[in-house]
């Protein structure tokens, strides 16, 4: 009742619960995509890679998440055109990419006249620190995702499943490419502040991979896997005002640990989620 109580009289805690649904909308829906093409590595490259156009723009006395932006789609267009035509291999860009962005954070952020700016926030997240425009920003963002997942859902499964078959269907894989490469990028730098570069990797990665475990089908993975990600967020905020702990890690421990449960399940005599037609 005390968190009901706070919730409806301070209008920071207010924006905190806004974002934590808008945010796993997002991370449902492009997590699953990212599992379903393995990209989870991707994304783990372009959020630590972002880092690196924080440090320029705090260098340059502009928006942090502005930089954060051009880099991350700068460096998921860059990392997708070159393992595209097969000039480097997908693993080495992401890495290179990887340790490049930090490197270039880091070294802004020392360039940066005066005192080293407080960067906890971006590494860790506070969804607390919320403002209305991020809130607008992920608005615009989650109706645009929704936009994609609703007309062009078979479209990215043919292209996250089989790119051959999605070929021969006379899809144009490469753009599907940049465009799902952009809507990362764009999910990764809207949820940063949230939940911060560090644990947004798992916020993308483990709802999926926890309704993996109940269902094979791309869609019901993508639906649930955004109910799960509202429902870990919502909890984390709960759990980060009863607890006085960071509402973002509160979430990734809740995340993790019921994704250790649901592999655990085999192991208890629960057989394995059969393959359906619909995944086919």
């Amino acid at each position: 009742m005390d968190f009901l109580h706070a919730l409806a009289t301070y209008g920071f805690l207010q924006r905190a619960a806004l974002a934590a649904v808008l945010t796993g909308i997002v991370c449902g829906v492009i997590g699953t995509y990212m599992v379903a093409r393995r990209l989870v590595f991707l994304g783990g490259g372009i959020t630590h890679a972002s880092f690196g156009g924080i440090g320029i723009a705090y260098y340059l006395g502009v928006n942090p998440l502005l930089g954060a932006l051009v880099f991350a789609v700068l460096s998921a267009l860059g990392i997708e055109w070159g393992t595209s035509r097969g000039r480097i291999r997908e693993d080495s860009a992401i890495g290179m990419v990887w340790s490049f962005g930090m490197a270039v954070g880091v070294i802004f952020i020392y360039l940066t006249p005066g005192y080293a700016p407080n960067l906890m926030s971006f590494l860790f997240g506070n969804i607390l620190t919320v403002t209305a425009a991020d809130l607008i920003a992920l608005a615009v963002l989650v109706a645009l995702v929704l936009t994609v997942a609703l007309f062009g859902y078979r479209t990215v499964m043919y292209v996250a499943f089989d790119r051959a078959f999605a070929r021969s269907r006379g899809v144009s894989v490469a753009a599907v490419s940049y465009v799902m490469a952009v809507l990362v990028a764009l999910s990764i730098v809207c949820c940063i502040r949230s939940v911060g570069i560090v644990l947004l990797i798992a916020l993308l990665t483990v709802p999926a991979s926890i309704v993996n475990g109940v269902t094979r089908s791309f869609g019901r993975i993508a639906l649930w896997a955004s109910v799960v990600a509202v429902a870990g967020n919502c909890v984390g905020l709960w759990l980060s005002y009863r607890l006085n702990i960071p509402a973002g890690a509160a979430t990734i421990f809740l995340l993790a640990l019921t994704l250790i449960v649901i592999k655990l399940l085999p192991l208890c005599g629960l057989k394995r989620v059969p393959r359906s037609e619909d995944d086919r």
